[in-house]
């Protein structure tokens, strides 16, 4: 039996938004990750200061009011400029205002540097396969 690795999840920039967030911490918590909950109005700097602080595998940004591409501008140079350069970066919500293709707006936030991009209807099961695989954990299956 292995040990899970520890994720740094949160709701970045100025939304408030801490339901949705709560149960992928749950759900992660369930699958035997360690999570470092962060809540809420969580500037970027604050997730990378966490993952240093416990040597997390990976940033979990959550955002459903719309201005995700602001405030995860330049997240992934900071990131490297810390020294997390092999961080997994994933980012889920409502990451736009507006009506958008969601395939533009994944192909944007790739571009920034995220490994992987949900939109609000994510089915978990699918992000916590993704984020096993990603970290090249066992499922199982």
């Amino acid at each position: 039996m292995h040990t899970m690795p520890t994720v740094v999840t949160g709701v970045i920039g100025a939304d408030a938004h801490i339901i949705g967030n709560r149960i992928i911490q749950k759900v992660l918590e369930k699958e035997g990750f360690k999570v470092v909950g962060l809540g809420a109005l969580t500037p970027a700097d604050d997730f990378i200061k966490a993952a240093i602080e416990t040597s997390a595998a990976a940033i979990l940004v959550s955002s459903l009011y719309g201005h995700a591409e602001l405030d995860c501008d330049g997240f992934r140079n900071k990131c490297e400029e810390a020294g997390l350069q092999n961080i997994l970066l994933y980012i889920g919500g409502n990451l736009a205002i507006g009506k958008h293709d969601f395939e533009e707006v994944r192909k944007n936030f790739k571009a920034m540097g995220f490994n992987r991009i949900y939109p609000p209807t994510v089915d978990l099961g699918d992000f916590v396969r993704d984020l096993k695989k990603d970290l090249g954990l066992e499922t199982g299956e």
